[in-house]
């Protein structure tokens, strides 16, 4: 439930920022957005005090928080041009490229099935697009530098998993983020023209930092493995928000493409989480044998 109410949030935050980019700089509408993650932050430190900035990897978590700041710019300046549902769908192809960041650069065993799933993906991923078709604006490209960046860092926290908690690895990358955005904004600022635009800004504001403390929230109750699949539900809200507020509904190409990036990545979800747990196993058998081993020689 906690998840679900997070997405929900995100996919209002997405929605909002779509609206504010008729009014505003996409890098101020980035920072608008970064500030809701921020406070969300502040309440936590606020809960759990100083030593939730407790870590061992500053320069990875920082790196992780530049390459926020990074995606989110992209995604805000895509939305300008491309109907949200779009956007978000191309922005699914994130868990294949990061299993390909893993299998490539990082030597992780990647499988023929895994490998033939991330292919499928990148068709479904081309289907939304339909490059040299001219049916989407060519800001949908940047759509795939912002999951590029956001599949970039989700390599990053791999890095960090089992040493930094999520809510410290959360902190690093909202204070990172929002400090490197505001740098050029004290530049590009333009105070907002309407009151609506204040009161949008505001909503957009609020519904990212309750989205991050749901999510938060969620994975310290639940296994990442299980919350991750309902990423996907993003689809769902993403729809909904795009025909309420801009009258935008997918085409049957677009659906289609959809659907093939989604069971994609599922399958690539499951995969990883079939391999996760036989590595488990095989650690706990070989941790048993050794143990085992040792009560022998004692006998001895």
């Amino acid at each position: 439930m906690l998840i679900t109410i997070g997405f929900v949030c995100f996919g209002a935050t997405d929605a909002l920022a779509k609206l504010l980019t008729s009014d505003l700089p996409s890098l101020e509408v980035a920072w608008f957005r970064q500030i809701g993650l921020f406070t969300g932050v502040m309440v936590m430190l606020g809960m759990r005090g100083p030593r939730l900035l407790k870590t061992n990897h500053r320069t990875i978590q920082i790196l992780r928080g530049v390459l926020a700041a990074t995606s989110a710019t992209l995604f805000i300046l895509a939305l300008r041009y491309v109907p949200l549902a779009d956007a978000t769908a191309v922005t699914f192809i994130a868990p294949f490229i990061v299993t390909a960041i893993g299998g490539l650069l990082l030597r992780e065993p990647v499988g023929m099935r895994r490998w033939i799933a991330v292919l499928v993906g990148f068709v479904g991923m081309l289907i939304v697009i339909r490059p040299g078709m001219g049916v989407l604006h060519p800001a949908i490209f940047i759509t795939i530098g912002a999951a590029t960046a956001f599949a970039t860092r989700q390599v990053l926290s791999r890095m960090l998993s089992g040493d930094d908690s999520i809510a410290t690895t959360v902190a690093y990358t909202s204070i990172t983020s929002t400090a490197l955005l505001t740098i050029p904004l004290l530049f590009l600022w333009e105070t907002p023209s309407a009151l609506w635009v204040w009161l949008v800004a505001l909503a957009m504001t609020a519904c990212a930092g309750l989205g991050e403390i749901f999510i938060i929230r969620a994975l310290d109750i639940a296994q990442a493995v299980v919350v991750a699949p309902l990423q996907y539900s993003m689809i769902l809200w993403s729809t909904l928000y795009g025909f309420l507020l801009f009258s935008d509904l997918p085409d049957g190409w677009t659906l289609l493409g959809c659907t093939i990036i989604v069971a994609s990545g599922l399958y690539t979800l499951n995969r990883e989480r079939l391999v996760a747990k036989r590595q488990k196993d095989r650690a706990r058998a070989e941790a048993a044998n050794a143990a085992e081993a040792a009560a022998r020689t004692e006998e001895i």
